[in-house]
């Protein structure tokens, strides 16, 4: 990333996603400023003043309420800005205010000349990542969402549960929409290079692997919706994945994770964006990792990108 400050992170939305965020991002010490941006300017300076003084138990960092003028150089810009999903509402049918929403947000960022990487985290983040791309000009690899990272997540703990095994053994991947027409690619999915079958057998589960594994798919789905049922939103989890995909971009690890993403052909899906694995660094996304689907698993991603793909021409973005 050129002419960016690799410690600076700049935050539009200061509501539970983005406060959550940058009170984990805050905790981390990867950043030593963390600029926070809200359409209310008091809610982002009294959130950033609340976060601020937790700073003498963590590292330093300072964290402050600015405006567009203050992304041009940060290395990251995350926009959790939107409207929050509603008990009973679908990710999907808060498409169209959060598209209004990102109009307003995204050109101001272009405006900028900002070089760094755009990170979206606001719902529904498929929808919105290709709406992000097509509004800020900038290119591909540099403008993602935080896409299936928590589910994948929220699955490595199912299964963690479920075997009575540490979560970070588990190897498996949500992917495809975030949201309803998500799946756990089981084809792939190991505990530490073991198939996921023969460690159940191992740890004494010799029933129906295909009925516990949808169980485990769904409560993976559902997990949002029971939360924002119980307590009307979901935070703590996307800022510890937004958090997650910060490291892997400011410490160029090269991290494979399954960011949402720009799709150009891979198994026959174009246009539209979603979550397959990808290697993530500095730079944004570096390359595609040779993922492998079984026939069933294709189908359904191409499925889940039809369902994007009608959404998005719902909003009329596509000429």
């Amino acid at each position: 990333m050129l002419n960016v400050n690799l410690r600076k992170i700049a935050i539009v939305g200061c509501g539970f996603v983005g406060s959550a965020t940058a009170f984990a991002l805050m905790q981390s010490g990867l950043f030593s400023e963390i600029v926070m941006i809200d359409a209310d300017r008091a809610k982002a300076e009294g959130e950033a003043l609340d976060i601020s003084h937790g700073v003498p138990f963590s590292r330093p960092v300072d964290i402050y309420a600015g405006d567009y003028d203050d992304v041009s150089d940060a290395a990251v810009i995350i926009v959790t800005a939107g409207a929050g999903q509603k008990p009973g509402e679908t990710r999907l049918d808060l498409v169209r205010k959060n598209v209004a929403i990102f109009k307003s947000i995204i050109p101001e960022i272009a405006q900028r000349n900002f070089r760094g990487i755009l990170l979206v985290v606001a719902n529904p983040v498929d929808v919105l990542t290709y709406v992000a791309k097509q509004l800020s000009g900038l290119s591909d690899d540099r403008v993602f969402g935080s896409g299936t990272v928590l589910d994948s997540a929220r699955l490595k703990f199912e299964l963690g549960e479920h075997l009575g095994v540490d979560p970070r053994s588990i190897h498996a991947f949500i992917i495809g929409e975030h949201g309803d027409s998500e799946f756990p690619a089981w084809s792939s999915a190991n505990v530490s290079g073991i198939e996921i079958s023969r460690f159940c057998e191992m740890r004494g589960y010799f029933y129906d692997h295909d009925e516990h594994k949808a169980q485990i798919a769904d409560d993976v789905k559902n997990a949002a919706y029971e939360i924002i049922s119980k307590k009307h939103a979901t935070y703590y989890g996307v800022a510890m994945a937004t958090k997650r995909i910060c490291e892997a971009i400011v410490r160029d690890e090269k991290s494979v994770l399954p960011v949402s993403h720009i799709q150009h052909g891979r198994f026959g899906i174009e246009d539209v964006a979603l979550s397959i694995p990808v290697i993530v660094g500095k730079d944004g996304i570096e390359s595609e990792v040779p993922f492998s689907l079984n026939d069933d698993e294709i189908e359904r991603l191409r499925a889940s990108a039809k369902t994007l793909r009608e959404v998005l021409r719902s909003c009329d973005l596509y000429s």
